[in-house]
């Protein structure tokens, strides 16, 4: 470890934090940004109120995890808890997704998806509005405290802390029915739980979006962490041909750029950036790939006659080869997004197969193990079990329970059928789990260990479940 004593007093060995201003962009990102944002955010407040009939007594909203119905729900699709796998499947789809796109175009998730670069976005757009664009802001902010500059600060937090309101509130109804929650709120009926994650889901965006902006991005998130690894040296992303811009220099009147470089040192890529990245030092982890500073430049070497995209989404190997008079080629299709590729098209038609083979109806068996078995007072064994049968159908079922492949079997079903019988008929209300309490008997003289139970459905399907069967000595 460094001796202390080597650090000057008053010297701290971390710099202080520096609060970016990040400057109005114009160009062809700057418009591709504020359409994904459009689309992204009119999507999420937008989804949770579109209703999908799912028939009498089910719930009628489209998307809906529903906690308390231990339910999740995506339009025709109704995913139970005994199905919690869909929720990985849809985990690693998410994740090759995100090492195929960053793979072909770097960080491109975090610059223009990641929900807190669209809310940060947001949140600079309001403030933009009210306190001005970036030197207004800077020159707002060394200000002593005076009435207007304390009247446009609360004007500004209060317009975020509605849009956090708003935001926060929309995310909930997507755990519960939006129209029964919305209504709940406005009766003031709501529960004390719902109002607590309320608000804290409500100063989380608050204050990320508000307040910590970047360092979010490169302090608490883990992706910058281990996206480079997720690179190479074809993936395009934001990148600076120092061979052209170099050396750098004031825009010469005359307009000769001989025996110089293309960068007239005017900061406005840094300060278009929302990570206060100067792309100009290479490949950082700040940046977080959302190409503004390609539209300032661009800006720039229009004004002063000189060629587009000295910032550009290219690759190394084509920064290279710029750099050396060569050609320059994009190569999309190579061995890491072939492979990405088949994996995201495999784990997609697995879940899809999986989605649409899946049963209808199934079984689960459970040995009562407190007594293991009984013997009777005429020598016979009898093993207890709770059987659930679940039933994912919307109409209720009667299913037919009988014993294979034990001579001499019989069955009794606590509250339904007769006793000692040989088959038992099991009703069980649409989208629900029927509990059955079982007692199955076989003769002193049976030599078996298990016994088959056949479940017989009215939509002709049949579940064959292979229960253990105590005896004495076992």
């Amino acid at each position: 470890m460094p001796d202390a004593s080597h650090v000057s007093e008053g010297r701290s060995l971390f710099a202080a934090t520096r609060k970016v201003y990040p400057r109005k962009a114009s160009g062809r990102f700057r418009t591709l940004k504020n359409r994904v944002n459009a689309l992204l955010l009119t999507l999420y407040f937008v989804a949770p109120w579109i209703r999908w009939d799912r028939g009498p007594g089910a719930a009628d909203q489209a998307i809906l995890l529903d906690m308390s119905g231990r339910r999740g729900y995506f339009f025709g699709i109704e995913i139970w808890p005994q199905e919690v796998y869909y929720l990985t499947g849809i985990l690693i789809l998410g994740a090759i997704g995100l090492f195929f796109a960053t793979a072909l175009f770097g960080r491109v998730w975090c610059g223009f998806t990641c929900i807190q670069t669209v809310f940060t976005d947001v949140f600079v757009a309001v403030e933009r509005a009210i306190e001005g664009d970036r030197n207004a802001r800077i020159r707002l902010d060394s200000q002593p405290l005076s009435a207007a500059k304390a009247g446009k600060k609360l004007f500004k937090n209060a317009i975020w802390l509605v849009i956090a309101l708003l935001t926060s509130w929309t995310w909930l109804i997507y755990f519960s029915d939006a129209f029964a929650s919305t209504r709940e709120l406005f009766a003031g009926e709501t529960s004390g739980w719902m109002l607590s994650m309320w608000a804290v889901f409500t100063a989380s965006t608050f204050l990320f979006a508000g307040y910590a902006r970047e360092q979010v991005c490169i302090y608490m998130c883990p992706w910058p962490r281990f996206q480079s690894a997720m690179f190479d040296e074809d993936s395009l992303i934001v990148t600076y041909e120092a061979w052209r811009g170099e050396p750098r220099g004031k825009a010469p009147k005359d307009g000769d750029f001989t025996g110089r470089g293309d960068c007239i040192d005017c900061g406005l890529c840094v300060q278009v950036c929302p990570t206060g990245v100067d792309i100009r030092k290479g490949s950082q982890l700040a940046c977080i790939g959302c190409a503004l500073c390609i539209d300032a430049c661009n800006g720039v070497m229009e004004k002063i006659g000189r060629p587009p995209n000295l910032i550009s989404y290219d690759s190394v190997v084509n920064q290279v080869a710029r750099a050396k008079g060569a050609p320059a080629k994009i190569r999309l299709v190579r061995p890491r997004t072939i492979l990405y590729g088949l994996l995201l098209v495999i784990v997609a038609a697995v879940m899809l197969a999986v989605l649409a083979l899946r049963d209808r109806e199934t079984v689960n068996v459970l040995h009562e193990r407190s007594p293991l078995y009984v013997r009777m007072s005429d020598g016979s064994i009898r093993n207890g079990y709770t059987v659930k049968v679940l039933n994912m159908r919307r109409e209720p079922q009667t299913f037919r329970f009988a014993l294979e492949g034990a001579p001499g079997a019989t069955l009794n079903v606590v509250g339904y059928g007769e006793r000692d019988a040989a088959s038992v008929a099991l009703p069980v209300e649409g989208d629900t789990v029927g509990t059955f309490r079982v007692y199955v008997t076989l003769p002193k003289d049976a030599r078996t260990d298990h016994v088959r139970m056949v479940f017989d459905s009215p939509a002709g399907t049949r579940i064959l479940e292979r229960a253990p069967f105590a005896v004495p000595g076992s």
